[in-house]
């Protein structure tokens, strides 16, 4: 899977960009999408306009951990793993029994953006499992991104010579896109467009970017760690619909 946002949709933390080398436009002339494309010829690829780009394959797939890709109501997900709990989740947002993770997901999301009764952190917290997820909501601008405590299924998060976001579940293709500005999706953090990358598993603490070294020993990207003496303030859920949205 790879999704790529414009940085007026997505502002990726000030720690993972201007690392100097190697990052392209990747939106530029379609060079990113055109690469996805040519690694992965089935590929289902969405234009999002000037909000971006997302493409899913199902080619080349863990069986065990397999991608799923629904679009509902103008709200696109990727999904990739195996949710445990997943007829309890279906319970608790009214769901059909036909109903699979993506699509979980995307009610999951829609329920913490229309007002539902769940913290941001307690709906991905909910997720039991092996499990990475994006989501684009095109009504609201927003961008969800998660995964699972683990780091169970590889996703990897960076910026290009733009500052547009790119996110894929393959390195290498992270790597073309964004040079030394990346890294591995943070464990058991999600990522929003307004409320930026949080830790659900801590959700009042701050995180901190630490340098990560690659294998040859030269700085690349950050990965960021759970500051156990910085706590932050918690998002009131107030004002409108629109204003709550563009909270979570």
């Amino acid at each position: 899977m790879l999704a790529i946002f414009d940085k007026n949709v997505a502002k990726t933390p000030e720690a993972l960009q201007g690392q100097p080398g190697g990052s392209v436009c990747a939106l530029k002339d379609g060079f990113l999408p055109n690469h996805f494309s040519s690694v992965y010829p089935g590929a289902v690829t969405i234009n999002l306009g000037s909000s971006g780009f997302i493409a899913c394959s199902l080619e080349k797939q863990n069986p065990l951990l397999p991608r799923l890709f629904a679009v509902v109501d103008d709200m696109f997900c990727i999904f990739q793993g195996h949710i445990e709990n997943v007829p309890f989740l279906k319970q608790q947002y009214g769901l059909t029994k036909t109903a699979t993770e993506v699509t979980i997901v995307i009610e999951a999301y829609r329920t913490l953006r229309d007002r539902g009764p769940y913290s941001a952190d307690q709906v991905v917290r909910d997720f039991h499992g092996k499990f990475a997820f994006m989501l684009f909501d095109c009504s609201t601008k927003n961008v969800f991104l998660a995964g699972d405590a683990d780091g169970s299924v590889p996703l990897f998060w960076g910026t290009d010579a733009e500052g547009h976001l790119v996110v894929a579940d393959d390195v290498e293709t992270v790597k073309k896109g964004c040079g030394k500005s990346f890294a591995p999706f943070p464990k058991g953090c999600f990522f929003t467009s307004s409320g930026g990358l949080r830790s659900y598993e801590h959700p009042l603490n701050e995180l901190k970017p630490v340098p990560r070294v690659d294998s040859s020993g030269e700085v690349c990207g950050v990965t960021f760690k759970v500051d156990s003496e910085a706590k932050k303030e918690g998002v009131p859920r107030v004002g409108s619909v629109q204003n709550w949205s563009q909270q979570i």
